[in-house]
């Protein structure tokens, strides 16, 4: 027994020594902190802490000494940064993620990518990006059985209009970069092993990257089957991967934690080339962002269209990122230098600075995190007879005072604002003087003088034209006779909580929400019993030769015109918005308005499903869970799920289109009722929303992306 825990102590011990051979400033996940005694201490947190006079040395020099012993321990393999075709990523400073519904992307009535319009609108706002996240699949994935490759190819144009539209951003000198997602085991099947897939359809569409969504480090596979095939890319999980990781996916995502003092990126850290795009997508103030990844040398994920919330950047935060990424795009060699020194010791408290070296020439990047601006003298260098100093980020150049045998530099900082300087032997270089000159501009006015309020964005409801009032009262049709209604609804959207700009806006409200509830009268109406069918919605076809100028995915499932056997008494689905108008507008109809679509379904008695408030599984098709889609049941197969008027199928077999909403970058659909087809496997794929008091939003791009084998529509006309 004595020996057993003899042996305990030992191996304790051992352990200690490791942990203390590895480093004194263990990293917390992705980020590295400053020593414990720089932070401000409160009296009830016992006694001062008083940082010794090198301690900025020794703190140096340990974590240097870590990473030389992490390099070593993990057997790290510089050879992908090395890589000409990966080197674009070590000055990809500003890359937003963009959602392909984003209005200034796509326009559908033209049909065409927008590329130019979106650039150009960043360029005006923040001062433009180095490369873009193009987002295609959740949150619209698994309304169907599209698996994230068929998503990219259902966007417009298909494969070749993906292409072009990935050269139309190369053309303006933007990387693109495309997600993928390892939770999608639900729903079709690649036709070849994940990583062989992925990299053969980035090649086909040129694309530069992808972003490991949700993954702790994108698996070498990824990488080998990209190189394999001679169309190398740049993998970017989301969350922070494995040291050794760090030899493959040569760019991070960093979703920090954000204390007073400037904590170092782990990764960034280990390998200088790294390239970290700050993520902290829910944030109305980016100021941590962008002091970090001053700070760290790296770069920010500009992201403000949230799964079709928008989370616009303040002018302030906006002028902010115009001035850093300009003074990283000109330093971006010195922001990879091994040289690398965080913390560099500066005079002011909460001033911050990082030192790159790079040959003669030295470069230090500032940041304030106090409240307060700051002025005179910031910082000492060593006296070097014929070096220059220059205020990049002012645009002047500085006079060094002689103190101590070193030399004093004085230059301002404002409020949570920005620094840096550039050492140079002798007269600067013609790029660093047209630097000087753009910033000297840019910095006339203060960060302060642009506002830091951020605003919600309106949303406005598509106008749905009244239908013609029938003589006699509709086939098939059944009248609701209207009146008070407490109309009461609340999205389900998997993110955003209940913050404002969540879900949609209805005319009544002042800003988009997740929970509604407006009493309102409703004229009345007659709604189709039955959604319509493709045995309907061929005789539309044979009357009009209706043809989409978008034919994407267009009746999918029917093959030369005709529905699958059996299919006549089936909702027809692969119909987009715009398909389900043209025919209700053919048969003197059109789409019910939600509050409309929810009457039929509740009644008057506020129950939570048409047939009351308990949910009765033989009252809907039984779930598809599987990776295909084997189709929805008859309209009348499930007469005991009827409303309260009778109206049928409202709830578990299809989707059902209604109201339409826009907001200067979004557009949407409200979707009611819910599907047969339920793929399995993850949280993430398009939620569920069967109860009468829930609805879903679909995000709209184009009707070649939108058309789905789980929506269909039913239609209503307007009652005297």
């Amino acid at each position: 027994m004595h020996r057993t825990f003899a042996t305990l102590l030992i191996g304790l011990a051992l352990s200690a020594t490791a942990c203390a051979q590895d480093t004194a400033y263990r990293a917390e996940g992705q980020q590295i902190p400053p020593p414990n005694c720089m932070n401000l201490h409160h009296a009830w947190e016992g006694p001062a802490v008083i940082c010794p006079p090198n301690i900025h040395e020794q703190w140096l020099a340990d974590i240097q000494h870590w990473r030389a012993e992490r390099r070593i321990r993990v057997g790290f393999d510089p050879t992908r940064y090395q890589m000409a075709a990966l080197q674009w990523t070590q000055s990809s400073f500003i890359q937003p993620q963009m959602m392909v519904q984003d209005r200034y992307f796509y326009d559908p009535i033209t049909h065409h990518y927008t590329v130019d319009r979106y650039l150009d609108d960043l360029e005006k706002r923040y001062g433009g990006i180095d490369a873009v996240l193009v987002w295609a699949t959740y949150p619209n994935m698994g309304i169907d059985s599209r698996n994230q490759l068929e998503m990219v190819e259902s966007m417009p144009g298909g494969i070749e209009g993906v292409r072009q539209m990935v050269a139309d951003f190369h053309r303006r000198g933007v990387r693109v970069l495309f997600p993928m997602m390892m939770w999608d085991e639900g729903t079709n099947a690649p036709q070849q092993h994940w990583p062989e897939a992925v990299a053969a359809l980035m090649k086909q569409i040129g694309a530069d990257g992808i972003n490991g969504d949700t993954q702790d480090g994108v698996p070498l596979d990824f990488s080998l089957a990209a190189e394999k095939i001679g169309h190398p890319l740049a993998f970017e999980p989301e969350d922070s991967p494995s040291d050794e990781a760090l030899a493959w996916n040569v760019m991070t995502w960093g979703q920090y934690n954000f204390p007073f003092i400037p904590m170092v990126d782990r990764f960034k850290w280990l390998e200088t080339r790294h390239m970290v795009n700050i993520s902290d997508r829910w944030n109305t103030d980016k100021t941590d962002d962008l002091q970090y990844a001053f700070f760290n040398g790296v770069g920010w994920e500009s992201w403000e269209n949230i799964w079709g919330i928008w989370n616009g950047i303040t002018p302030r935060d906006a002028e902010a990122t115009r001035r850093v990424a300009a003074i990283e795009r000109a330093i971006a060699p010195f922001l990879i230098s091994p040289g690398w020194e965080p913390l560099y010791p500066m005079h002011n408290y909460g001033i911050y600075a990082s030192r790159w070296p790079l040959g003669q020439e030295t470069a230090w990047t500032i940041v304030n995190r106090t409240g307060y601006d700051t002025s005179g003298p910031q910082m000492d260098v060593p006296i070097i007879p014929g070096m220059r100093y220059f205020d990049l980020y002012h645009g002047v150049e500085l006079k060094p005072v002689p103190h101590n045998a070193r030399s004093l530099l004085s230059f301002p900082v404002e409020a949570h604002g920005y620094g840096a300087v550039l050492a140079t032997p002798g007269a600067p270089s013609a790029a660093i003087k047209s630097v000087l000159q753009t910033m000297a501009s840019m910095t006339a006015k203060p960060l302060a003088s642009s506002s830091h309020q951020w605003i919600v964005l309106p949303q406005q409801i598509v106008n749905i034209p009244p239908a013609p009032s029938p003589v006699q009262p509709p086939a098939d049709m059944i009248r609701i006779p209207g009146g008070e209604f407490n109309f009461r609804v609340q999205g389900t959207e998997i993110e955003g909580g209940d913050e404002p700009g969540v879900d949609v806006q209805y005319p009544w409200e002042d800003s988009p929400r997740r929970f509604h509830e407006h009493s309102m009268v409703i004229q009345p109406f007659f709604i189709d019993k039955y959604p319509v069918t493709n045995a309907q919605f061929k005789q539309f076809l044979d009357a009009t030769h209706y043809k989409p100028a978008d034919s994407g995915n267009f009746l999918r499932d029917w093959k030369s015109g005709n529905y699958p056997e059996d299919w006549a008494d089936r909702p027809v689905t692969w119909v987009s918005i715009e398909d389900a108008r043209a025919y209700a507008k053919w048969a003197g109809k059109r789409l019910p308005h939600e509050w409309e679509w929810q009457m039929a379904a509740e009644g008057t008695d506020g129950r939570e499903y048409p047939w009351g408030n308990q949910w009765q599984p033989v009252n809907v098709p039984l779930p598809d869970k599987g990776r295909t889609m084997r189709g929805p049941d008859s309209v009348d197969a499930h007469p005991q799920g009827a409303s309260p008027y009778g109206v049928m199928d409202m709830v578990g077999n299809v989707w059902q289109w209604t109201e339409e909403f826009t907001d200067e970058h979004t557009r949407a659909a409200i979707l009611r009722g819910g599907e047969y087809y339920q793929p399995q496997g993850s949280i993430w794929y398009f939620p569920p929303a069967f109860g009468n008091h829930e609805h879903s939003k679909l995000l709209l791009m184009a009707p070649s992306y939108d058309r789905s084998g789980g929506i269909g529509f039913r239609c209503v006309r307007d009652a005297q």
